[in-house]
This record gives C-alpha cells, sequence and structure tokens, in this order.
C-alpha cells in the first residue's frame, strides 16, 4: 500500500509552490467569514498560517502568543477584529498578494 501524506503537509507544499492556490485560500478565506461561516474561514488561516509565515514569526508580528494564535484559528476560537485584521495582512505580506473577495448582490 502506498503511504499517503497528511493533510497539512500537502497544503503547505501546494502553497509554497502555487501562487494562485495561496491566493485561492485567501480568496476563500475571507469570503467564508463574509458570508456568515467563520469557523471554516478561521481553519483555512490556520493552515495558511503554517504554509507561510509560521505561527511564531506571526506571533512577534501580532504581539501575541503563538499559542493564543493557535487558539483563535481554531474552529472555536473567537479572535477580535483587530488580531484578525493583523493576521490577514501577515499572511498577504507573506504570499505578496492582494486580498480579493467576491460580492454577491442580491
Amino acid at each position: 500500500m502506498a503511504s499517503t501524506r497528511d493533510y497539512k503537509q500537502t497544503v503547505v507544499a501546494r502553497v509554497q509552490k502555487d501562487p494562485a492556490f495561496a491566493q485561492a485560500l485567501l480568496d476563500e478565506a475571507l469570503n467564508l467569514f463574509l458570508n456568515g461561516e467563520p469557523d471554516s474561514a478561521k481553519l483555512i488561516l490556520r493552515d495558511l498560517v503554517n504554509a507561510t509565515v509560521g505561527f511564531e514569526q506571526l506571533a512577534q508580528v501580532v504581539h501575541k502568543p503563538s499559542k493564543s494564535l493557535h487558539r483563535m484559528l481554531s474552529a472555536s476560537g473567537n479572535p477580535t477584529m483587530e488580531n484578525l485584521s493583523k493576521i490577514l495582512l501577515a499572511i498577504k505580506d507573506s504570499l505578496h498578494v492582494e486580498i480579493r473577495t467576491s460580492v454577491v448582490s442580491v
């Protein structure tokens, strides 16, 4: 039986070699937040932090302990808008991308 790679390792590898995939994950996280699905959005952001800036470096940027950041980006975490904004900016800067969201008209 062939060995399989852990999901998180797969995401990290793909983010690091495919900028379009990284951009799509960031866009999806933001769209999930805007559409009322913060738990899913936080998990995607957690994967992006692991694949880009890393929790230790993010802790230095945000001036929060890495353990607190791990909790914030868990499904049950409750980051403030200020912390979420700093996290998104750190990911954006690490990826060297712009933040894009889709606007759904009613």
